[in-house]
């Protein structure tokens, strides 16, 4: 069973708890609680073995949306990968800061920036990939990390990302102890990438708060100077 199932599966024996012993106390139907859990178990049991997990995504994502830091958190580490990912000259063609948008674009996860990607598509069909193509992609993944890290001091989120990392990894050939170093570097390699244009950051965050295009997010970058962040 995914992690996700079981939280989802978690909180139902929480809900089913909390009506037990406050039930009485507001004069709650037993039926409502009853139906929630119900509805709860029958989302994870189809997350499971239906969904990969993205159901489930979908309605913890809805509701830790009630937590402003959580919001938070996944608009700046969006905003990481979309920064990050313009400086090395991949554009970003969509982004969503929920998990709902995220599964319309087919991604996993509480959101996500779309890249061009036609580039390394034809790299890989080559059978061919040059560093310089590898460097830059693993630079976009670890950036989300590396945006939490810078503003909260923590990250929260990036599990798929470091999935995605090492299954590149595991297809270019490396061994899997080595997956943890690499990671490591290119987390350093974006996080300064981030502190080098942190105005651009900072701008870039306030644009998609408010959910503007991606051009207009992308002015919004080249509108400001960049001086590093100390």
């Amino acid at each position: 069973m995914n992690q996700t199932a079981i939280n989802l599966i978690a909180i139902s024996v929480f809900l089913m708890t909390l009506s037990t012993l406050l039930g009485p106390l507001i004069h709650l139907h037993p039926t409502i609680p009853a139906l929630t859990i119900v509805g709860f178990l029958g989302i994870a049991t189809l997350d499971n073995f239906s969904l990969q997990g993205k159901g489930g995504t979908i309605v913890l994502d809805w509701v830790a949306r009630f937590s402003p830091e959580y919001r938070s958190r996944i608009l700046h580490h969006e905003a990481g990968h979309f920064l990050v990912a313009q400086l090395l000259g991949i554009p970003v063609t969509s982004y969503t800061l929920s998990a709902w948008g995220a599964w319309k674009l087919g991604q996993a996860g509480q959101g996500g920036v779309i890249l061009e990607d036609s580039e390394i598509a034809k790299h890989l069909e080559r059978g061919k990939i040059g560093i310089s193509m590898v460097e830059r992609y693993c630079n976009i993944w670890m950036a989300g990390i590396a945006a939490e890290n810078l503003v909260f001091k923590s990250a929260e989120g990036g599990s798929d990302d470091r999935a995605k990392l090492n299954q590149f990894f595991q297809a270019l050939g490396f061994e899997e102890k080595i997956f943890e170093q690499k990671q490591r570097f290119y987390l350093l390699q974006a996080k300064n990438l981030l502190k080098d244009n942190w105005y651009s950051y900072e701008a870039l965050v306030e644009a998609m708060r408010k959910g503007i295009s991606v051009e207009e997010c992308q002015k919004a970058i080249g509108l400001v100077r960049k001086p590093s962040l100390s």
